[in-house]
Protein backbone atom coordinates (compact mmCIF):
# COMPACT_ATOMS: atom_id res chain seq x y z
CA UNK A 1 0.00 0.00 0.00
CA UNK A 2 1.80 2.94 -1.07
CA UNK A 3 -0.83 5.46 1.21
CA UNK A 4 2.13 7.00 3.13
CA UNK A 5 4.33 8.31 0.33
CA UNK A 6 4.04 12.01 -0.58
CA UNK A 7 2.93 12.62 -4.33
CA UNK A 8 5.18 15.07 -5.98
CA UNK A 9 3.34 18.14 -7.08
CA UNK A 10 4.26 19.50 -10.43
CA UNK A 11 4.70 23.92 -9.95
CA UNK A 12 3.62 24.32 -13.15
CA UNK A 13 -0.06 23.03 -12.05
CA UNK A 14 -0.21 24.47 -8.98
CA UNK A 15 2.29 27.81 -8.32
CA UNK A 16 2.36 27.40 -4.51
CA UNK A 17 4.16 24.54 -4.26
CA UNK A 18 7.17 26.30 -5.20
CA UNK A 19 7.08 28.46 -1.83
CA UNK A 20 5.49 25.92 0.06
CA UNK A 21 2.16 26.94 1.36
CA UNK A 22 -0.62 24.09 0.26
CA UNK A 23 -3.40 24.98 2.14
CA UNK A 24 -6.03 27.20 3.73
CA UNK A 25 -6.42 29.50 6.87
CA UNK A 26 -8.48 27.12 9.08
CA UNK A 27 -7.91 29.73 12.35
CA UNK A 28 -8.94 32.93 10.66
CA UNK A 29 -11.84 31.41 9.24
CA UNK A 30 -13.00 30.47 12.30
CA UNK A 31 -12.05 34.13 13.70
CA UNK A 32 -13.72 36.17 10.79
CA UNK A 33 -16.83 33.27 11.30
CA UNK A 34 -17.16 34.48 14.61
CA UNK A 35 -16.76 38.11 14.02
CA UNK A 36 -19.67 37.87 11.19
CA UNK A 37 -22.11 36.08 13.85
CA UNK A 38 -21.29 38.91 15.99
CA UNK A 39 -21.97 41.87 13.99
CA UNK A 40 -24.98 40.60 11.70
CA UNK A 41 -27.38 40.61 15.19
CA UNK A 42 -25.79 44.40 15.75
CA UNK A 43 -27.75 45.33 12.52
CA UNK A 44 -30.82 44.97 14.47
CA UNK A 45 -29.89 47.77 16.78
CA UNK A 46 -32.65 50.65 15.94
CA UNK A 47 -35.93 50.90 14.77
CA UNK A 48 -37.27 47.87 13.25
CA UNK A 49 -39.84 47.70 10.21
CA UNK A 50 -40.98 43.93 10.26
CA UNK A 51 -39.57 40.28 11.81
CA UNK A 52 -38.08 39.55 8.91
CA UNK A 53 -35.25 41.80 9.18
CA UNK A 54 -34.75 39.80 12.70
CA UNK A 55 -35.28 36.46 10.67
CA UNK A 56 -31.95 37.68 8.06
CA UNK A 57 -30.02 38.68 10.94
CA UNK A 58 -30.29 36.17 13.34
CA UNK A 59 -30.81 32.45 11.17
CA UNK A 60 -28.02 32.94 9.29
CA UNK A 61 -25.59 34.23 12.71
CA UNK A 62 -26.55 30.75 14.36
CA UNK A 63 -26.02 28.87 10.99
CA UNK A 64 -22.54 30.49 10.79
CA UNK A 65 -21.86 29.50 14.68
CA UNK A 66 -23.04 26.33 13.94
CA UNK A 67 -20.87 26.11 11.00
CA UNK A 68 -18.12 27.44 13.30
CA UNK A 69 -18.09 24.72 15.91
CA UNK A 70 -19.34 22.15 13.71
CA UNK A 71 -15.63 23.02 11.70
CA UNK A 72 -13.64 23.14 15.07
CA UNK A 73 -15.28 19.88 16.27
CA UNK A 74 -14.54 18.05 12.94
CA UNK A 75 -11.41 19.02 13.04
CA UNK A 76 -10.90 17.94 16.74
CA UNK A 77 -11.97 14.37 16.03
CA UNK A 78 -9.97 13.75 12.91
CA UNK A 79 -7.54 11.04 12.78
CA UNK A 80 -3.72 12.08 12.48
CA UNK A 81 -1.51 11.03 9.70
Amino acid sequence: MAGRELAKVDPADEPSAEWGWHGEFPKATSIAGVIVAILLPVVLIGHHVSWTEILFAVVPAVGILAAVVWGNLRKRNDWRR
